[in-house]
């Protein structure tokens, strides 16, 4: 079983920046494939971005320029750096990854960008 823990969440004006952090336990993240979903008041969730195993990245098209999906295999993190915020940002984010045949998610952490 993988346990997703996000992190980094809040309150940020609009331009700003947030980092989200998602951990696990154990060193099982360096050899998954991780992504960022969010999910906004009434909408659907969707993705944002994901980072391979072997650290390729990509993102959605409404993020692209603005966040940054890494991960730190020495820590056993994946981070989502995000910056020139909007409004329409504001979300929950989760992380997810999948394993053995079954699909972990985090229990997400608030971001509501406001001025």
């Amino acid at each position: 079983q993988v346990q997703l823990v996000e992190s980094g969440g809040g309150l940020v004006q609009p331009g700003g920046s947030l980092r989200l952090s998602c951990a696990a336990s154990g060193s099982i993240l360096s050899i998954l494939n991780v992504s960022w979903y969010r999910q906004a008041p009434g909408k659907e969730r969707e993705l944002v971005a994901t980072v391979t195993a072997a650290g390729s990245t990509n993102s959605a098209d409404s993020v692209k320029g603005r966040f940054t999906i890494s991960r730190d295999n020495a820590k056993n993190t994946v981070s989502l750096q995000m910056n020139s915020l909007k409004p329409e940002d504001t979300a929950i984010y989760y992380c997810k990854t999948s394993a053995w045949g079954y699909t972990y998610w985090g229990q997400g952490t608030q971001v509501t960008v406001s001025s």
